[in-house]
């Protein structure tokens, strides 16, 4: 559940369309998803092997850690805290809010304070224990999957057209600028890693959540695109501003729209639960180094979890909620996560060597290993340069103002250090 709970947010419901515009094509959109799937699950396999060989809080945080360094793995959580998730929160929370209060028929003026509530909230939850955080995640997993559900079976059930089955030519070019927000829409999964050392028997658990996790994601994603096609067909899925809604409006009416608005309002407010469950597991790892606010480190007396990094963490989300900039931060260091994607699974090569080294074998009995090595962590490496080089290439800018945020973390790094 936290696996596709991680990877299913608003990305599906809106992605789709960006692609097929790219596109042109019903067969090359859906070839475009399968290829994102393959990397995805290539992925989440050698996330499993990572996880198998170091279940710790903090997940991606300590791979990098013994890999590559302190640094690298400090910017990486800089990333987070100060952007990535922390953004990603507070653009989640206020596109919950907008669905939410569509619903209810309230205005857009309480759209900041649901959307600070909603944080406030689940961070409230998650205080509270691992498991009031885990049953809310299997709650609103279970609710986005049931709305997804119902658009592709209605989409599909519904006699509509059915797809051409040629395909049109497309450039290598627009082929590798459809997968860009393939790639962002299958991103996610990795969260699940963060909170690696609180499961039951992870080094079993966590590559089987990983791999059966993305696998289903990958078999709805695709369905969810047969049903937009078979709907609205190419064009018109290429012309949606909200596709998914297009769809359950134009088969239900006014009530399908409703109902998809529920469907996204779950898929959202879920996401959001994820975030905030996992990523203080991080802020945690570093503070244990000693390289962050030692509070930060330790775990509530009662609760057992790391309650002042939730706090930190939903405090800051609230302030970007506030402030408005979210959106232009998260897209200025969009490309820096896939930077650190690629380093996370480089890293395998790295643990692969020193086993050499050590004289260790590839694995014993129980142990996961990811099957295809050295190839398939390689293909995830190359997916990940791709998109970082497609992103500052589509923006430099972006990504120039995207490393200057990053590089201010280095001074925060030496200071801790010099107090350690």
């Amino acid at each position: 559940m936290a696996v596709i709970g991680g990877i299913i947010g608003g990305g599906i419901f809106r992605t789709p369309a960006t692609v097929a515009e790219r596109l042109g094509s019903p067969v090359l959109t859906l070839a475009a998803w399968v290829v994102g799937g393959a990397i995805a699950l290539a992925g989440a396999l050698c996330f499993g092997e990572l996880g198998q060989r170091r279940p710790r809080a903090g997940g991606g945080y300590v791979y990098l850690r013994e890999a590559w360094g302190p640094l690298p793995a400090f910017l990486y959580g800089w990333a987070l805290l100060l952007v990535v998730a922390t953004g990603a929160i507070a653009a989640v929370a206020v596109t919950f809010a907008s669905y939410a209060l569509a619903l209810t028929g309230l205005g857009e003026g309480f759209t900041a304070p649901v959307a600070v509530g909603s944080i406030a909230f689940l961070a409230a939850v998650n205080y509270l224990g691992v498991k009031p955080g885990a049953v809310t995640q299997n709650i609103f997993t279970l609710l986005k999957l049931a709305a997804l559900a119902a658009l592709i079976v209605t989409g599909l059930a519904v006699g509509l057209p059915s797809l051409p089955a040629t395909a049109a030519a497309a450039t290598p070019a627009g082929f590798g600028a459809a997968l860009v927000p393939i790639l962002f829409t299958y991103g996610g999964w990795q969260q699940t890693n963060f909170i690696a050392e609180e499961m039951i028997e992870p080094e079993r658990n966590l590559p089987r959540a990983l791999v059966l996790g993305v696998a289903v994601v990958v078999a709805v994603y695709l369905l969810a695109n047969l049903a937009y096609l078979r709907v609205l067909g190419s064009a018109g899925l290429a012309a949606s501003t909200a596709p998914a809604a297009d769809v359950m409006h134009t088969l239900l009416g006014p009530v399908g729209g409703t109902l998809m608005a529920a469907g996204i309002a779950a898929s959202t407010f879920g996401f959001l639960n994820l975030v905030i469950l996992v990523t203080p597991r991080v802020l945690q790892a570093m503070a244990a180094d000693g390289v962050f606010l030692p509070r930060l480190a330790r775990l509530h007396p009662v609760y057992r979890t790391p309650g002042a990094a939730i706090v930190a963490l939903a405090a800051w989300a609230i302030v970007l909620t506030l402030s408005g900039s979210f959106s232009q931060l998260v897209d200025y260091v969009a490309f820096a996560d896939w930077i650190f994607f690629g380093l996370t699974v480089a890293g395998l090569f790295v643990y692969r060597s020193r086993d050499k080294q050590g004289g260790l074998t590839a694995g014993t009995s129980g142990q996961f290993r990811v099957p295809g090595y050295p190839w398939t962590p390689a293909l995830f490496v190359a997916a990940a340069l791709f998109v970082v080089g497609s992103s500052i290439v589509a923006n430099p800018g972006n990504a120039l103002i995207g490393t200057g945020l990053l590089g201010l973390g280095v001074p925060v790094y030496l200071y801790w250090k010099r107090r350690q």
